[in-house]
C-alpha cells in the first residue's frame, strides 16, 4: 500500500469516528442514521451527474450492497440505542476486519503476507480491548447491545467486500460510490417513513444541521475506502479504516463524556503498533 493510499484510509477513518458521533446525538439513533444516509446521498447527486453511472457489472454489487448497508444501519442504530459508542463502536469495527480477512484471503484470492495477517490480528485485539475495558466502573454489556453489534460486524463485512469487488468491476471507483450513495438513501429513508411517519420528520427537524455534517463526514470516509479497495488489498484497507477507534475513543471521551480508563491505553498501543506494522510490511 502506497503512502498516499495508507494516509487517505487514515483520514477516512477519522471522519467515519466523527459521523458516529453524530448517531448519539439527541435523536433517536435509527432517526439520526437516516439523516446521515439522506444527506449523504444528495450531496452525491452532484458528483453523479459529473461521473455518470457505472458499467451494467456492477449493478448486481451494488443491490447486495444496498441490503447490507440496511442491515447494518438498523443493527448498528440498535446497539447505539442500548450501550454506550465507546463500548458498541469497538465491538461492531473490531470484529469486522477479522471477517474480511479471513473471507478475503480464503476465499476470494486477497493476497497479505504474512507480517499484513500478523497486524490485522493485532488490530483486531487491540479494537476489541478497547470496548472490554472501556466501560463505566461496574457496568454490563447488555446481552441485545452485543448481538446488533455483532450484526452490524457482519454486516460491515459483507458490504466491504461487495464494495471492493464491486468498485473493481465498475471500472470507476468514482461512478461506483456516487451510485451507491444515492442510492442507499432510499431504503432506510422509506423504511423510517413506514415505520414512523410524520413523527419521524418532526423529530429530526432541529438536527439538520449536525446530520448534514454527519452525511459530508460519511461520504467522504466511504468513497475514499472504496476508492482505496481497487489500488490496494480489501482486507488491509478494511482494516486499516478501523483504526477509527482511536478517533472515536478520543471523541466519546472528549465530546460525549464517556469514560477514557487508563488501562485502555494498552489497547491504543497495540492498535498504533498494528498501523505500523502495515506501513512497513
Amino acid at each position: 500500500m502506497s503512502l498516499t493510499t495508507f494516509l487517505a484510509v487514515l483520514a477516512a477513518a477519522a471522519m467515519h469516528a466523527g459521523w458516529n458521533a453524530f448517531v448519539k446525538l439527541r435523536l433517536e439513533p435509527i432517526l439520526a442514521m437516516t439523516m446521515i444516509s439522506l444527506t449523504a446521498g444528495l450531496f452525491a447527486l452532484p458528483a453523479l451527474a459529473v461521473t455518470g453511472l457505472p458499467r451494467g457489472e456492477a449493478w448486481p454489487w451494488l443491490v447486495a450492497s444496498l441490503l447490507f448497508h440496511l442491515g447494518y444501519y438498523i443493527g448498528l442504530s440498535e446497539a447505539y440505542r442500548r450501550a454506550e459508542m465507546s463500548q458498541i463502536y469497538p465491538l461492531a469495527r473490531g470484529s469486522a476486519p477479522l471477517l474480511t480477512t479471513v473471507i478475503g484471503v480464503a476465499f476470494l484470492g486477497e493476497r497479505l503476507v504474512p507480517l499484513q495477517l500478523g497486524a490485522v490480528a493485532l488490530l483486531g485485539c487491540g479494537i476489541m480491548l478497547i470496548s472490554l475495558l472501556g466501560r463505566r466502573r461496574g457496568s454490563r454489556f447488555d446481552q441485545g447491545a452485543i448481538g446488533y453489534a455483532a450484526l452490524a460486524a457482519i454486516m460491515i463485512c459483507g458490504y466491504t467486500l461487495v464494495d471492493g469487488l464491486g468498485a473493481r468491476a465498475a471500472g470507476d471507483p468514482h461512478a461506483y460510490s456516487a451510485t451507491l450513495f444515492v442510492i442507499d438513501a432510499l431504503p432506510l429513508t422509506i423504511y423510517v417513513a413506514l415505520r414512523r411517519g410524520r413523527s419521524a420528520w418532526a423529530a429530526m427537524k432541529p438536527f439538520w444541521l449536525q446530520g448534514s455534517v454527519g452525511g459530508a463526514l460519511a461520504l467522504g470516509a466511504y468513497w475514499i475506502a472504496i476508492w482505496a479497495m481497487t489500488v490496494a488489498p480489501i482486507p488491509l484497507v478494511a482494516a486499516l479504516r478501523e483504526s477509527s477507534v482511536l478517533f472515536a475513543a478520543a471523541i466519546a471521551y472528549l465530546w460525549l463524556k464517556e469514560p477514557l480508563q487508563p488501562s485502555r491505553l494498552l489497547a491504543c498501543c497495540l492498535i498504533v503498533l498494528s498501523l505500523v506494522l502495515m506501513r512497513i510490511a
